[in-house]
């Protein structure tokens, strides 16, 4: 691992997973009760606008965050296959955990995953994968079709953020919130598209992602948090 200094509280690092050596950003306020890793969707990076927006408001919150990218530039370049490898992707989110169990700054926090799009898929496949390791997942416009086998393995309380405008996705999710059997939660963005590009719908999601992990990785986890009881939040 290399670190090198980009900011108060922040670092660039290189996570050496799965073959390869994969660039990152490590935010970490002063006090926070947990660290949350994103898996951006297909075409994306850890540049990826939209995660960067969430991951300020999780800052924000006295959470962590790591963004980091899930394929090489050669890698990402070979073709679509590279974007849709779910299992790949996931063993590099999996390294990605235990790195963050391995780093002094967070081997005491605990960790969630954030996915969208297809690294909605990874990040389940993922939570499914380390149980132990991973203690609260959120999808953001995800696809947890892709990943439809590990679901009923998911542990982690699971939150699946969706647009309402975004049919086809919708209806994925609430196939997949059918099959997850850990505490869960279906949140209709109304309005929204795939890319919660609306106004107010990526603010909304952050709002959502805030809640769900400082209930399950940070203050509210000991009282339950009001992410204890299932449902599709429409």
């Amino acid at each position: 691992m290399s670190v090198g200094r980009a900011g108060p509280g922040t670092a660039e690092v290189a996570l050496d997973v799965d073959g390869a050596s994969l660039p990152g950003t490590l935010a970490l306020p002063a006090r926070a009760v947990g660290v949350v890793a994103f898996a951006h969707g297909s075409g994306s990076s850890r540049l990826s606008p939209r995660n960067r927006a969430v991951a300020a408001a999780l800052q924000e919150a006295n959470l962590g965050t790591l963004l980091f990218d899930l394929l090489l530039a050669d890698e990402d370049a070979a073709g679509p296959g590279a974007r849709f490898d779910i299992p790949r992707l996931a063993r590099r989110l999996e390294g990605a955990v235990a790195w963050l169990g391995a780093h002094a700054a967070t081997a005491a926090l605990s960790v969630g995953l954030f996915g969208a799009s297809t690294g909605a898929a990874a990040a389940l496949a993922a939570a499914a994968a380390a149980p132990e390791r991973v203690a609260a997942v959120v999808s953001r416009g995800g696809r947890p079709d892709l990943a439809m086998a590990a679901l009923a393995a998911v542990r982690a309380p699971t939150l699946l953020i969706v647009g309402g405008r975004d049919a086809r996705v919708l209806d994925l999710n609430r196939g997949a919130l059918a099959r997850l059997t850990c505490t869960k939660a279906l949140e209709v963005v109304p309005g929204a598209g795939h890319l919660f590009e609306e106004p107010g719908a990526l603010e909304r999601v952050a709002a959502l992602a805030v809640g769900w992990f400082r209930d399950h990785l940070g203050d509210g986890a000991a009282a339950g948090g009001v992410g204890a009881a299932d449902g599709d939040g429409r």
